[in-house]
């Protein structure tokens, strides 16, 4: 029998569940694990001579852990020694050896990066959801969001990431790069993810946001004109009016339509501001963590793939317990 190490027995011993032991234990049952792990076996380092590489599953977990909850590679060699939760999810134990180094957890993030998977971690847990009957493909809802980076040119280079811009919303300026997204119309889960600079309009991108299978297609007045871009046959586009052009309605009956019309296309296209919120509130990712488009745009795709586990998590955990019934 393996010895518990002092903090292994002491939160063995704890009573009360913490919010993040609960995210972890549901997380636990919601990723296909399975999946995942079929996609990274093939290229990730088999034992040699040297020393032994850490389980894929440990290192998937940890790097997913990251995603969740922030942590930069150093941070997150800390908090496996400090959080027991986090260790336990890995299935570290600190009496039986050690956690893996933040070198090691980089080198599994370069991993993913350098064979492209985080487009395929995207594609695998969306089909996994379309087996259970949760991402349906009959509309899209089109949006994008602005990802902030640092504007500051006080470091080594004296200079602002080349491959960030900066953009005007509103009177307000902003710099960094811009996450666009197709989501499911029923069930609000992200199918399609494209990123560019910020100052890129956002219905340059739309025909990449688009699956192909849908037959409606929903977005805000900054999409004007999209449908010419995008000129499949076949689909609805309901965009938003340009709110000055309502407003210099005459007032009457048909302005009282138009705006009827209008709160109806936003009540539709409101799902799309669900992953933006679980992306940025729930897992706390408001600013670029790297340099380029290529290692962010990777972590983003990675963060809306979790996000859509996370807002389906109830149903399938439901859906678990009626099976084990």
């Amino acid at each position: 029998m393996t010895q518990m190490s002092f903090s292994d027995a002491e939160y063995a011993g704890k009573r009360k569940q913490t919010r993040r032991e609960i995210f972890l234990a549901e997380m636990e049952q919601v990723v296909p694990w399975a999946a995942l792990l079929a996609l990274i076996e093939p290229v990730y380092p088999k034992a040699g001579k040297g020393r032994r590489p850490y389980p894929i599953k440990t290192m998937l977990r940890v790097h997913l852990m990251q995603n969740w909850f922030g942590y930069s590679d150093p941070t997150m060699e800390e908090a496996l020694y400090e959080v027991a939760p986090l260790r336990r999810f890995a299935g570290f134990s600190l009496a039986r050896g050690s956690v893996p180094d933040e070198t090691t957890i980089l080198n599994f993030r370069h991993l993913l990066e350098t064979h492209d998977l985080a487009p395929k971690v995207l594609a695998a847990i969306n089909s996994y959801l379309t087996d259970k009957g949760l991402l349906l493909r009959q509309g899209t809802i089109v949006d994008a969001t602005i990802i902030h980076a640092p504007s500051s040119t006080k470091n080594a280079a004296k200079a602002r990431d080349p491959e960030m811009h900066q953009t005007r919303k509103g009177q307000q300026w902003y710099f960094g790069m811009k996450a666009h997204i197709g989501v499911d119309v029923e069930s609000g889960l992200v199918h399609t993810v494209t990123t560019t600079p910020a100052n890129v309009g956002d219905v340059t991108e739309v025909d990449k946001l688009l699956h192909g299978q849908e037959k409606t297609v929903h977005a805000d007045a900054g999409y004007q004109g999209a449908e010419k871009r995008a000129p499949k046959r076949g689909r609805t586009w309901h965009i938003a009016a340009k709110r000055g052009s309502v407003k210099a309605m005459p007032e009457g009956e048909l302005k009282d339509a138009v705006k009827h019309t209008e709160h109806m296309k936003a009540a539709v296209r409101a799902k799309v501001e669900h992953p933006f919120r679980v992306v940025k509130r729930q897992f706390g990712y408001q600013k670029v963590r790297f340099k380029g488009l290529l290692k962010n745009t990777a972590q983003i795709l990675t963060l809306f793939a979790l996000s859509n586990l996370w807002m389906v998590r109830r149903t399938l955990l439901a859906s678990a317990g009626e099976v084990r019934l």
